[in-house]
């Protein structure tokens, strides 16, 4: 096999490894979380830290190849693995450091929820953090940051205290509030458009160790009246608590789930307690009073569990495509539509999740950050259409497009939640931050990002600076 041109003298500048089709663990290298995804990038640049960073961006420059950032790999429609492409790998950035006298974190731009809970929880501390532990921190951070602490603590992002950047003409860049502050911003919602982002400072809250959970679940049969109870329960939902519905669960082959409803799609509803177990008990006794379950699993757990619960739901190497829309509320006309849709999916790893927003997610305002769902809205709702093979992955990618243009009419737009983009759209990225913010993200992607380097990814094209 012929070397490319230049690979090794990026080989002798980096500190970590280039691998390429020539070394045994290519494969291995270039899989994703996604089975659907199958591509050959030509360059993977495994860098331990920011100025290899700047010899891989500099190797796919001269060598004009499309330039992708890798961090746990977990993105639905493969952006971190372009055909024929370079690959910039953070995997090896996991370290995390934790200042419990301040509340707060430092992790590498690799590191996963997991790595970070773990270093976290040593002190009882956490930050919002995704529903699935090994997702990486940095697409998530990027892309906002929803999971069960976003009624407490709010997105991610909004925890986001400073970052270190490298961007595409090699500067390696301290940003916050106080340095870049145009860049901080659109990092916060506007993902990987802007450069490399080789390390997170976040603000850490009081988590934990033990949290409790109430996990409850029904058959379809029962779906209106459980979002109808779900919508009540959003609606009166205190602060330290994260509540999380799911229609169309299968129930796992868990020893909490009694026997004969292992493999039973039906409607759960999980919700998560930071405080006491006296105030998580208050919380769940009106829902069985309300619609008395299938069966119920209520328990305290770590933190680190409950990070984990969700795990099974989306194994490694799973065929998967989603859709997402923010919901200004979870209206009649909305309930009725996903009951009547949810029983046609075919795969039962295929669901929907509706996260309850409001809380400190609506406690920040839509132009202090980027992120692109509106702040008034209530609901995020994502139609996980997963499978264990690609054919009947087809068939539930349809029913996830068809929830989605059903429940569109109510949405508060039609961009959805675009770190569940699965599909390289440029309409949708427009519609999910509308005409002003977007346009002022373009801005700034013209100021660090003008010739569009980092493209592979929900992208924001550079404003022509100067032109009307």
């Amino acid at each position: 096999m012929t070397s490319m041109p230049g690979i090794d003298a990026l080989r002798a500048q980096l500190s970590g490894r280039v691998i390429d089709e020539s070394n045994t663990d290519y494969d291995s290298a270039r899989a994703v979380w996604n089975g659907e995804i199958n591509r050959k990038p030509a360059v993977i640049a495994r860098c331990t830290g920011p100025a290899d960073v700047v010899a891989a961006i500099a190797f796919g420059l001269e060598q004009a190849m499309a330039i992708s950032v890798r961090g746990g790999g977990h993105g639905y429609w493969g952006a971190a693995v372009p055909d024929g492409g370079l690959v910039i790998d953070l995997s090896e950035l996991r370290g995390v450091s934790v200042d419990p006298g301040s509340r707060r974190a430092w992790c590498g731009g690799g590191a996963t929820i997991a790595d970070l809970d773990v270093a976290t929880q040593r002190h009882g501390l956490a930050v919002t953090g995704g529903t699935i532990s090994h997702t990486g921190i940095g697409g998530l951070t990027l892309g906002g940051g929803f999971g069960w602490l976003v009624h407490k603590a709010g997105l991610t992002i909004d925890n986001l205290l400073a970052a270190e950047v490298v961007t595409a003409d090699g500067r390696i860049l301290g940003v916050s509030a106080d340095e870049y502050a145009d860049l901080f911003w659109a990092l916060r919602g506007g993902g990987g458009n802007f450069g490399v982002v080789t390390g997170f400072e976040f603000r850490l809250h009081e988590v934990g160790p033990l949290v409790y959970l109430g996990v409850f679940f029904w058959g379809l049969d029962q779906g209106t009246e459980v979002l109808h109870l779900g919508r009540e329960v959003a609606t009166a939902l205190p602060r330290d608590a994260g509540l999380l519905l799911v229609a169309g669960l299968t129930a796992p082959a868990a020893p909490y789930v009694p026997a004969r409803y292992r493999g039973t799609p039906g409607f759960g509803l999980l919700l998560a307690g930071f405080g006491s177990a006296q105030e998580h008990a208050a919380l769940i006794a009106p829902i069985r009073d309300a619609l008395p379950p299938m069966f119920e699993f209520v328990t305290p757990l770590p933190y680190v569990e409950l990070q984990k619960i969700l795990d099974e739901s989306a194994p490694w190497g799973s065929h998967a495509y989603e859709k997402s829309l923010c919901l200004r509320e979870l209206n009649d006309e909305s309930i009725a539509a996903l009951t009547d849709l949810v029983p046609r999916k075919s795969s039962p790893m295929s669901f929907i999740q509706i996260f309850p927003l409001g809380g400190a997610f609506a406690a920040v305002k839509d132009q202090d950050t980027a992120f692109g769902c509106s702040r008034a809205a209530r609901y995020v709702v994502n139609m996980v259409a997963v499978a264990p093979n690609a054919d009947l992955l087809a068939t539930d990618r349809g029913w996830a497009r068809s929830v989605w243009q059903v429940l569109v009419p109510h949405s508060s737009g039609t961009g959805g939640y675009l770190n569940f983009l699965a599909d390289d759209d440029s309409d949708r990225v427009h519609a999910a931050y509308g005409p002003a913010k977007y346009q002022q993200l373009a801005r700034i992607k013209a100021r660090y990002d003008p010739d569009n380097v980092f493209q592979t990814n929900a992208n924001i094209k550079p404003a022509m600076l100067g032109k009307p």
